[in-house]
């Protein structure tokens, strides 16, 4: 079973529902940090790691000896990655995709795989070996990050095959290509929400996107009931009553758990009571993901 905790907006809280959930997880469980942009999974659940892989993307390499400037990759090229400045040929590895388009087109054999790094995935235990760890990381200035998230998808496949368990995904924010890209692998998808005008308004913007990839969705409120917030609270609880959403829990705002979040520790061991609150939450998710409609 694949969960994605996504969110509208960064800062909703789905890194602290990702972490303390592996907290509290029964069975083997992988923790995954798809947030490659700005992930930080790591800063509460500390990993052991045992390896580290640096990925790659295939682009062109222009020979301009065997090159006869006949355009044929530029004009293929969706992405603009190689353009002609009068009888040259120039090529923006940044802004290349990989397609391989301009290799299949190329008359003269001109062109010539290279590699242009995106970033790296490590990979561990956490929880004192407890569960089984997996992160990416965007190299800095990498403008694309779905090339990386796809490998981290196979390599994700391939932990799952040595050793069954389930994923618990800190899906990146928002409802760009990354997001979507981790959501179309996921059994069932995790919102948590903020009750505040920004976060609903983000909330909402989520739900529709999850909901055209055909998958299950449920919310987590988290910084239920802040002072004189109550209105923004029964907007979130409203909306999901009447698009039949699944409200799994209520994650009230508290001045200890956020200063305990703030110092790298899980919430869930703020308290007995955050600890069976994430238990509550786990139990009810993994109902919802092994039977629920899609919403």
């Amino acid at each position: 079973m694949r969960i994605a905790i996504a969110s509208g907006k960064g800062g909703a809280g789905k890194t602290t529902v990702t972490a303390s959930l592996a907290s509290v997880w029964e069975g083997p469980f992988i923790a995954v940090d798809a947030d490659v942009e700005a992930p930080n999974l790591h800063l509460f659940l500390p990993p052991r790691l045992e390896g580290t892989e640096t990925v790659g993307l295939e682009v062109p390499i222009l020979d301009p000896e065997r090159c006869t400037r006949c355009g044929a990759c530029r004009d293929i090229c969706r992405y603009k990655a190689i353009a002609q400045f009068a009888s040259r040929l120039t090529i923006f590895p940044d802004m290349c995709h990989g397609c391989g388009g301009c290799f299949a087109v190329c008359p003269s054999g001109a062109l010539t795989p290279g590699s242009r790094e995106l970033g790296v995935l490590e990979h561990g235990t956490v929880l004192e070996g407890r569960g089984r760890f997996l992160m990416g990381r965007s190299r800095i200035g990498e403008a694309m990050t779905p090339p990386l998230l796809r490998v981290l998808r196979g390599r994700l496949d391939g932990m799952l095959e040595e050793a069954p368990g389930d994923a618990l995904i800190d899906s990146p924010p928002g409802v760009s290509c990354p997001a979507m890209t981790v959501g179309l692998d996921a059994d069932a998808v995790l919102l948590v929400a903020e009750p505040t005008p920004f976060g609903f308004h983000d909330f909402k913007l989520a739900h529709q996107a999850f909901r055209q990839l055909g998958k299950p969705v449920a919310v987590a409120m988290n910084r239920a009931a802040m002072p004189d917030n109550a209105a923004g609270d029964e907007s979130l609880r409203a909306y999901c009553r009447e698009k039949g959403l699944p409200l799994l829990a209520e994650l009230p705002f508290d001045r200890a758990a956020a200063e305990h979040y703030a110092g790298g520790q899980l919430v869930a061991a703020t308290s007995p009571a955050w600890r069976s609150r994430f238990e509550a939450l786990r139990d009810a998710l993994r109902a919802f993901a092994q039977g629920a409609p899609h919403a």
